[in-house]
């Protein structure tokens, strides 16, 4: 019910106010969250897991293999023409490791073709990597890797981040802001002279939930209660359960 009147919104509304949620209670619809896997696809899956969920029963499994060709996603292309806010709650497995993963993508026109603007993971913190020129916020030095934070496992936790016209990259978990993946005219991060070398501003067409990992690294990752849209929804609504 809740995708049901999430989508007839989306229908009554311009474009650029466009707006897919979703807590899964009804399923996993494919033509609402179609899989994604660029290039190849070996041994990575999604699944509707009714074992755990935020909220009632129902959420997405990842399970993510090891290398490139062990990805997979699943998303949507419905998103805001400006401002893009994405709120996810989600559920890892394993931790972080010193290995660059990603468990969101979304594809980037303002790179070019082919190439991601990505959320996961190195150095055991949370971290954006930009494709085209290999990227990272914040900077991976010590200071950088201070200025983050790694991503707890076991339990659920409110993932949000926002995507600005403008270049602006705001980032929560939790509703805590984490100060290492912020990116914004008039606030300083002085952990972000590598993503500031470019003038790139990201034009997301799309986000796609799951994982990705560029070494051998695998894992399990669960996702609910997903909101895409031109305004911060916060983690109100549902309750936590691990």
């Amino acid at each position: 019910m809740f995708r049901q009147i999430a989508l007839l919104a989306l229908g009554l509304l311009p474009f650029s106010l466009a707006q897919v949620s979703d807590d899964f209670e009804g399923g996993l619809d494919a033509a609402t969250w179609p899989t994604y896997a660029q290039d190849c696809n070996q041994g990575g899956k999604v699944t509707l897991d009714s074992s755990t969920a935020h909220s009632g029963k129902n959420s997405i499994r990842v399970d993510g293999a090891g290398g490139y060709c062990g990805h997979i996603f699943f998303g949507t292309t419905k998103v805001p023409s400006g401002d893009v806010y994405v709120r996810v709650w989600l559920k890892a497995s394993k931790a972080l490791t010193d290995s660059h993963v990603s468990f969101i993508t979304m594809p980037d026109s303002a790179q070019g073709s082919n190439k991601h603007l990505r959320i996961g993971g190195q150095s055991k913190i949370l971290m954006y990597n930009r494709e085209s020129d290999d990227a990272t916020l914040p900077d991976l030095s010590p200071q950088g890797i201070a200025a983050s934070t790694a991503l707890p496992t076991g339990s659920w936790q409110c993932f949000e981040y926002h995507l600005g016209t403008d270049g602006t990259i705001e980032t929560w978990l939790n509703e805590k802001a984490i100060d290492g993946l912020t990116a914004k005219a008039g606030v300083a991060n002085s952990n972000a002279a590598q993503w500031q070398r470019s003038s790139v501003k990201p034009k997301i067409t799309g986000v796609y939930f799951g994982w990705e990992s560029y070494g051998g690294d695998t894992n399990t990752f669960w996702y609910d209660d997903v909101a895409v849209g031109s305004s911060r929804v916060g983690c109100s609504g549902g309750s936590a359960s691990p």
